[in-house]
């Protein structure tokens, strides 16, 4: 469906029972809400599942850059209301996660519980991510698709998968430059790593054991600064809810529930 916050539209997908707890979704740069397809057939059993395209991102309103975390975070929030909910668990990978910490700091009665997958409470230093706008600007998508599958999926999945790395790159070819340079702009100035500590919601963080992107040590920093943060580490590089899709899914679940 299409919402519209202020006089901007997003894309939404809701999946599960209306009666259900509602579990907000939020993608990762670069992707769009089928990211989630593997997770959706376990998910919505138990929740009302609701995906959104993020600001600059599948068939949202691509805005021109830059755009902030608190942004995209109001972004969320406007999706939530534009579905009268009121509180909604939340899981997000990479960006989404950078969405979700800006959720839990700034308006943590709307979150119950959070998934904070494959990602970053800072990601430094400025000029890799003013690089990653000008080859985008140079070269559009094409120019960052090789590089974004290698950081994404270790090369043993690569072999193993081509059909599932093939969607991930459509995924990527089809994301549009503007809103790929927005985006990137609102990780560069992103700083959350003391804000974090005042998150008292329950929180699950999911570290990629290979992430090359968002590294281990991101993710454990995220449970350090978090009160009674919960960790899952997974064999995979830094889009794990695809390279392992049921063990994702399942752990998501039974910490959401």
């Amino acid at each position: 469906m299409r919402i519209t916050i202020g006089h901007e539209e997003f894309e939404v997908r809701i999946d599960g029972a209306d009666s259900a707890p509602a579990l907000l979704l939020s993608n990762s740069l670069s992707s769009d809400m089928s990211m989630w397809d593997d997770q959706i057939p376990l998910w919505s059993r138990h929740f009302r599942v609701i995906r959104y395209d993020q600001r600059g991102h599948g068939r949202s309103i691509v805005s021109p850059a830059p755009y902030t975390m608190e942004q995209l975070g109001r972004d969320a929030l406007g999706v939530l209301d534009a579905l009268d909910i009121e509180r909604a668990h939340f899981c997000g990978l990479s960006m989404g996660g950078m969405v979700g910490m800006w959720l839990l700091t700034h308006a943590p009665e709307r979150i119950h519980r959070a998934v904070l997958a494959n990602t970053a409470a800072y990601m430094g230093p400025a000029d890799l991510w003013n690089g990653r706008v000008a080859a985008a600007e140079g070269g559009g998508m094409e120019a960052l698709v090789d590089a974004t599958i290698a950081r994404w999926f270790p090369e043993p999945f690569r072999a193993a998968a081509p059909a599932t790395i093939e969607r991930m790159r459509a995924m990527i070819l089809r994301t549009p430059v503007a809103g790929y340079q927005g985006s990137c702009l609102a990780i560069r100035d992103m700083d959350q790593r003391e804000s974090i500590k005042a998150i008292r919601n329950p929180v699950l963080v999911i570290i990629g054991s290979k992430d090359p992107a968002t590294k281990p040590a991101d993710g454990e920093t995220i449970v350090a600064a978090i009160p009674g943060a919960r960790k899952c580490l997974l064999d995979a590089a830094h889009i794990s809810n695809i390279e392992q899709a049921e063990q994702f899914a399942a752990e998501v679940d039974a910490f959401l529930r």
